[in-house]
Formats: structure tokens, C-alpha cells, sequence
């Protein structure tokens, strides 16, 4: 038996200038970090012959679906449980087992969690295999197989957060990626810490939608758009420094400067209720605030003014919204290995 979790990430600048094809002619940057919110995989491969004669068995929890296959060649792409069967084609496991999914976070999250669940299957098939990988390699992976194997549009931010876990000041020249783990004073975390507040509004958002909403605009030299691309990583380099420098005023200021270059990237970035749901957040007490992911619903990440993060979620928790409680991940991809229980003994 092995099981593997992996954390998803709050991205707090730079988001979309981790795609090639904004990266390309100036290098994307962006601020991250993995929180204790995770994707889980656990592998067990079939003993007994009755077992074995049932080939490859997938349970995800998240969509109570099940899929069973016969071998590797029988598994098809149908939209249920699609990134399971693309992880077991990418590494060739053609053993008989059985693999279980499942996620804390909500659906439609904008927080990565596609890329932690396939971070988390890399790690443990590639123990199951009895070839390990190291976190960037399973990073690639992941990335590899939502964009080649499943045609996903998006970057690589995701998959790296997730593998390597902690604070992350990441940078992209085209598909190449450098990351530099930002080490922050205990001061510094323990306020972000006690004042960051993230909610979901409880809309799922089909981030591949807006992903091809921006592409275009791009591809086509729309103003606004390049602005906003070039604008979001001058953001994350700078928010880098204050966040080193523990300049957490500075910080909150950047998270809505870059919320404001997200909306200016296409329309269905926001809407009436998110909007609804910033000022709320800001008259409660929110200093600074942006959308996760890609936008359009999903998780809204705000920093509260000093011994105002109470307010600022109990406003949210009146308007109906879900607060969700997290620590920093620190840990990254975790695979363990479960030895099968041994036999009982008993006294006398």
C-alpha cells in the first residue's frame, strides 16, 4: 500500500505570466505558497489472483465514480477520472491494483487542485514502479500530463507549489522554470498566518474557458491585455522584496494591484458577485485582496488589517460565503509506504 498527498497553493501574484506563451518574449514571475488544503492518493496493488484478474480499479471519491479496466491499453478517455488514467499511461504501469482519489478542496477552487491531485498519483505510482522522482521532476510530470495528455491550458505554477510546498518565488522563460523558496521571518508567517482569510463563493469556475478568453486576446495584441501580463510580473518581483523585507502594508496594497490587472486581462474574470464579496470583505477590513487561479469564482484570498481577520470572516460567513481554515505547507509532496497488517497475537 503507498499513499501520497499533496498540498494545493494560494497564489498571491504573477498568476497567468506562468504560461509559455506570455513567457516567452519577457520571463513570468510569481509569488505562491502550499497550504494545508491537499489532494490524496492511495495505491494497492492486488495479491490474491481473484484481485488480479480485475486489472486497474480507480475510485474518486470527490466524483463517486468508478473505473475499472482490464490493462493499461483499455484505458480511455471519456471524462471520468481522466487524470488517473493519464498518470498510469505517462509512467506505463501495467500492473493490476487498485488507486483511490480524493480532495479537501471544494470544486472549481482556483487554488491548483488538479495539479496536486497529479503531483500526489506521480508520487505514488512512481513508488509503485520503484521509480521515484525528484519534486521538480514530478512537477513536470504533472504539468506534462494536464497540457500534452489531456489538452488542459494553463501553466506550470500549480504543479511546482504543490510538489515543493513552502513560500515560492518562482520564474518562467518559456517552459523553463526556476523557483527560489522565499524564507520568510517567523514574524512575517505568523501574520500572514492570523490575517490572511481565504473563502470560496461557492461558483465553480471552468478556468480552460477564461484561459482561451485570454490566449486570444493576447495572441491578437489587445492593449489592455499585454499591459495587464507585463504589469503582473513587475507585481510579483515586487512583491517578493516586501515580503522579504516583512513590509506586510506593501504586500496587501500589491494583492489589489494585482487583482486589478487580473480583471483587466477579460471580463469574465470577475463578476457581480465577486465584486459583492470585495467590498464587503473591505468594509469589514480587508487591506489588499485578489481572486485564486484564474478567476471567475472559485477561492478569494484576502489580508486583513492587524486584529481585523475575525470581522472580515464573520462578514463573509454572514453573506453565506465558506471561510476556509488552512496552515502553510512546508512539506510538499509526501509519499509513505504501509507494510500489510501482520498477524494477531494474543495472550494465553
Amino acid at each position: 500500500m503507498l499513499r501520497s498527498r499533496a498540498p494545493v497553493r494560494v497564489d498571491f501574484a504573477g498568476g497567468w505570466t506562468d504560461v509559455a506563451r506570455f513567457a516567452r518574449e519577457s520571463a513570468g514571475a510569481v509569488v505562491n505558497a502550499a497550504i494545508s488544503i491537499y489532494s490524496y492518493a492511495s495505491v494497492r496493488r492486488h495479491g490474491t489472483e481473484e484481485e488480479r484478474q480485475r486489472g486497474i480499479q480507480i475510485y474518486s471519491a470527490d466524483f463517486n465514480t468508478y473505473v475499472e479496466a482490464a490493462d493499461i491499453r483499455r484505458l480511455e478517455y471519456d471524462g471520468n477520472a481522466d487524470l488517473v488514467k493519464a498518470a498510469i499511461r505517462h509512467l506505463g504501469v501495467d500492473d493490476s491494483f487498485f488507486i483511490t482519489t480524493r480532495s479537501d478542496a471544494p470544486p472549481g477552487s482556483g487554488l491548483g487542485t488538479s495539479a496536486g491531485m497529479g503531483v500526489a498519483l506521480i508520487g505514488a505510482l512512481s513508488y509503485l514502479v520503484e521509480r521515484p522522482f525528484l519534486p521538480s521532476e514530478v512537477a513536470e510530470m504533472a504539468s506534462e500530463i494536464e497540457r500534452e495528455e489531456l489538452h488542459i491550458l494553463g501553466g506550470k505554477q500549480d504543479q511546482y507549489a504543490s510538489a515543493l510546498g513552502g513560500f515560492q518565488f518562482m520564474e518562467f522563460h518559456g517552459e523553463a522554470v526556476r523557483t527560489s523558496p522565499l524564507r520568510l521571518s517567523p514574524r512575517t508567517l505568523l501574520e500572514l498566518q492570523k490575517h490572511l482569510v481565504l473563502c470560496y463563493t461557492g461558483q465553480s469556475r471552468l478556468s480552460g474557458d477564461i484561459h482561451g478568453h485570454v490566449s486570444d486576446a493576447f495572441r491578437k495584441g489587445d492593449p489592455d491585455t499585454t499591459a495587464a501580463i507585463a504589469n503582473l510580473k513587475r507585481i510579483a518581483r515586487v512583491m517578493k522584496e516586501r515580503l522579504l523585507l516583512g513590509d506586510l502594508d506593501g504586500f496587501a496594497q500589491l494583492l489589489s494591484e494585482n487583482w486589478d490587472n487580473q480583471k483587466r486581462l477579460h471580463p469574465s474574470v470577475t463578476n457581480e458577485r465577486i465584486d459583492e464579496l470585495f467590498a464587503i470583505a473591505a468594509e469589514a477590513g480587508a487591506a489588499g485582496g485578489k481572486a485564486c487561479g484564474a478567476g471567475g469564482g472559485g477561492c478569494l484570498a484576502f489580508l486583513a488589517k492587524p486584529d481585523h481577520e475575525h470581522i472580515v470572516r464573520q462578514a463573509l460567513l454572514d453573506d453565506g460565503v465558506r471561510v476556509l481554515d488552512f496552515v502553510f505547507d512546508f512539506q510538499g509532496l509526501q509519499v509513505v509506504g504501509l507494510e500489510p497488517p501482520g498477524p494477531r497475537h494474543t495472550d494465553g
